[in-house]
């Protein structure tokens, strides 16, 4: 069984803003979605957050074709009512972190990958680094 892992935004920022130390082991992973061995999920909310933060930074053009490249070997797990109720319902601090989250149940989610583990705590799936899952695979 292919494993569905849920991207959170900050690990789809060091992908398309290729933020070193962090991009090698988010392209990493996104080779792996591109060759069939993941399935990789973002939240429909993080491509707009993404085409903001990128865009103060790169020609707007070049951001939406980065996007469109990223969708290509993504699927888009939808922000609807119920996960903003669910999310403000949840005991997360962070808002953003919630609807992540709940997202990432919505979509049935093996693996929820991100650099903030310590903001999912109690989360009811595992959630890992970049490096985490990457290691996990070599002791397979």
């Amino acid at each position: 069984m292919i494993a569905k892992l849920f991207i959170d935004t900050n690990i789809m920022m060091d992908l398309l803003g290729e933020r070193i130390p962090h991009y090698d082991a988010a392209a990493k992973i996104a080779t792996l979605a591109d060759k069939g061995k993941v399935k990789i999920i973002v939240a429909a909310f993080s491509y707009p957050t993404i085409y903001y933060l990128l865009s103060k930074f790169e020609n707007p053009e070049k951001v939406k074709e980065k996007l469109r490249k990223f969708k290509i070997i993504s699927e888009i797990s939808d922000l609807d009512e119920i996960v903003i109720e669910k999310g403000l319902a949840s005991s997360f601090i962070d808002f953003e972190d919630a609807l992540q989250y709940h997202c990432a149940l919505k979509a049935d989610c093996d693996i929820l990958i991100t650099r903030n583990a310590k903001d999912f705590k109690g989360a009811s799936i595992p959630v890992m680094s970049c490096e985490e899952f990457l290691y996990s695979l070599k002791n397979k």
